[in-house]
């Protein structure tokens, strides 16, 4: 009997790891479609030189089918391969990363690349423990392993090795076609990730928000319009790009956020302010297309939305243009922190609800800010009080 199939985000897969994987999808630049299978640990691919979706799936049952009655290698049909860590990685990166935002799915390709050269590609995973743990915190606070090459701080440190122990967690829950566990524990589990004792938050400035908006469309409309809904709603740069004509309502004044862009999962409505609808009704004068199209679409584009290389370049001529000098953590986010703290007198449940947050406790911890002016009125009120 011809193991079970499984269809996945980027293509269509059959077989077993490590017995007779095989899969098909599409090349990006021709849409003819290509198959891949692995020989003797080698990844090896051909075109198969048509469209034709449903004639590649019963391809690759066909050449699944056989690899499971021959394997090349010699080795008998029921002996599975050992897994590594290579292994491991490219069935996460299949199954789970695609699921991610755009941001996130970058950083798991960079960052399990980097682990690979580390550890190395045909590590057993089960085999990590301390001491490797302990020796890739070093090098990659030194800057010996990484893709700048130059020291990082333990944030990012942490930010890289939460992603391991989620990939060691998630294997160890998951299960291959014969039923078996990919890993039968974290070998890493309740080891100490690094903290940062003092991050880099950044709170933009009332003065820093003004000089920039001054200078925004000698920038770009585009980067106007963002700028102004950053400040006014709160959201993430990555949201406020990717929203589309259809998620705005201008006569009743309320945004969509959609799931798949909030780093949340979070979808939610929220009314937006006077000046953001100025700000959208600009964008809308420049609208081409229907409902679908793009608020902010791409420099010679008008379907696809702005890109986040791009919105940061904005940012930083912006900068140069209002005379700020470059400052750590000064970026869109800064705005964010700001909305936070500009909020602070309101309700900790009306403001996660305008601006998006899940918890109370994430913007009391890395949003909210208070200056002496805020700190010095809560002791007047105190001593008020008292009298």
């Amino acid at each position: 009997m011809m193991a079970r199939t499984k269809r996945v985000r980027r293509g269509y897969s059959a077989g077993e790891w490590g017995r007779n994987r095989v899969r098909v999808f599409a090349d990006p630049k021709t849409g003819l479609f290509q198959i891949e299978w692995r020989e003797n640990g080698r990844r090896l691919s051909r075109s198969l030189q048509h469209r034709d979706w449903a004639r590649a799936k019963r391809q690759a049952d066909e050449a699944a089918a056989g690899f499971a009655k021959h394997r090349p290698n010699g080795k008998a049909e029921t002996e599975a391969e050992p897994l590594t860590l290579g292994r491991l990685f490219e069935i996460y990166g299949e199954e789970v990363t695609p699921t991610k935002g755009e941001h996130t799915r970058q950083h798991d390709r960079t960052t399990m690349e980097m682990f690979l050269r580390f550890f190395g590609r045909n590590r057993d995973p089960a085999t990590l423990s301390q001491r490797d743990w302990d020796r890739f915190i070093r090098a990659r606070r030194e800057g010996r392993v990484g893709p700048s090459g130059r020291p990082v701080s333990d944030r990012t440190v942490e930010y890289d090795v939460k992603l391991l122990i989620a990939i060691f967690n998630w294997a160890a829950k998951s299960r291959d076609e014969r039923g078996r566990l990919l890993l039968d524990r974290n070998p890493l589990r309740g080891l100490k990730t690094p903290k940062e004792k003092n991050p880099t938050r950044v709170v933009l400035a009332e003065d820093e928000y003004q000089a920039l908006l001054k200078v925004s469309r000698k920038v770009d409309w585009r980067f106007h319009v963002a700028l102004v809904l950053a400040h006014e709603t709160g959201h993430r740069i990555g949201a406020i790009r990717k929203l589309r004509w259809c998620d705005i309502d201008l006569d009743a004044g309320v945004v969509r956020w959609r799931a798949e862009y909030e780093k949340t999962g979070y979808e939610h409505t929220t009314p937006v302010t006077a000046e953001a609808l100025v700000a959208l009704a600009e964008a809308r004068g420049r609208k081409v297309g229907g409902r679908d199209a793009p608020v902010l679409p791409a420099p010679g584009s008008h379907s696809v939305c702005v890109g986040s290389s791009r919105v940061r370049s904005w940012w930083a001529t912006a900068q140069r243009h209002a005379g700020l000098e470059p400052k750590r953590g000064r970026g869109w986010h800064s705005l964010r922190r700001k909305f936070a703290t500009d909020l602070m007198d309101q309700p900790l449940k009306v403001l996660c609800e305008l601006g998006g947050w899940k918890t109370a406790k994430t913007v009391l911890r890395c949003y909210q800010r208070a200056d002496e002016g805020q700190l010095r009125k809560a002791l007047d009120a105190r001593r008020r009080a008292h009298s």
